[in-house]
């Protein structure tokens, strides 16, 4: 295998999975534990510069993951599969729909960023663009979007990871892509079954933000609302994650 991943399940219900700006494929915390085996078989993607795939150099853009996580579909012999994308997977996955909407089963987005552009601006531009070279300023995003709610181990857990675990490099041409691109159109209006997760204490992409954005591009759209979770469901409440999202899955 040319592209590299981790396996959970070798069940027939194909699902690829993408993960956030801070993140890698190891970074589903205990959520991995629970996913049922043998009804799906996941797929967690490692993107250019990040994970098991730090060292490989690219273009660090959404449109060359939505390139690699074909050419990793067609390598594991995946004809169609449902995509799962947190948080910028989530725009990275509405990417691979515009490119092959025909292999799509299904889409659901874990506090996903919207296909439209999401830009930041004042404090909130200095705060995410230095964090490409201050840990703090990850530290400080983490704690922002979980709600001021978490403790400060899991953070400081968190800020090391993404630090070792991506390229600098790779981690501002990601923030560059999911900020300030806009394929909404190429999207919009398609009929596929989409569910859409938010933690209720999420300030970023809250439920308001997804109504006015996933809600209005997919008139199949479901959202639901994670209670006790900001922006990261899969370490703050794996348990209701994965049955709420395997559950959307299965029908």
């Amino acid at each position: 295998m040319a592209i590299g991943h981790r396996t959970v399940g070798n069940g027939p219900h194909k699902v690829l999975v993408l993960h956030d700006w801070f993140g890698s494929s190891a970074g589903w915390g205990g959520f991995l534990d629970i996913l049922e085996p043998d009804e799906f078989g996941y797929a967690f993607l490692d993107y250019r510069g990040y994970g098991e795939r730090i060292t490989v150099d690219g273009e660090f853009t959404l449109a060359e993951i939505a390139a690699d996580a074909l050419r990793l579909a067609d390598e594991l012999g995946w004809d169609t599969f449902s995509l799962v994308g947190h948080s910028m997977g989530g725009k990275a996955a509405q990417r691979i729909l515009a490119e092959a909407p025909t292999r799509v089963r299904k889409l659901a987005g874990v506090a996903p960023v919207p296909a439209s552009a999401f830009p930041l601006e004042g404090e909130a531009y200095d705060l995410f663009h230095g964090a490409v070279q201050y840990p703090a300023n990850r530290r400080a995003i983490l704690d922002m979007v979980t709600g001021n709610r978490a403790c400060g181990r899991w953070l400081d857990r968190m800020t090391a990871r993404s630090v070792t675990g991506s390229r600098p490099e790779a981690f501002a041409g990601y923030l560059e892509e999911w900020t300030t691109q806009d394929f909404a159109a190429k999207v919009a209006g398609s009929t596929l079954p989409v569910g859409v997760f938010v933690g209720e204490h999420d300030p970023a992409l809250s439920a308001e933000v997804m109504r006015g954005t996933w809600l209005t591009h997919y008139p199949n759209a479901e959202l639901t609302v994670l209670a006790n979770s900001g922006h990261y469901p899969m370490y703050e409440v794996p348990v209701a994650l994965a049955t709420a999202l395997e559950a959307f899955l299965r029908t």
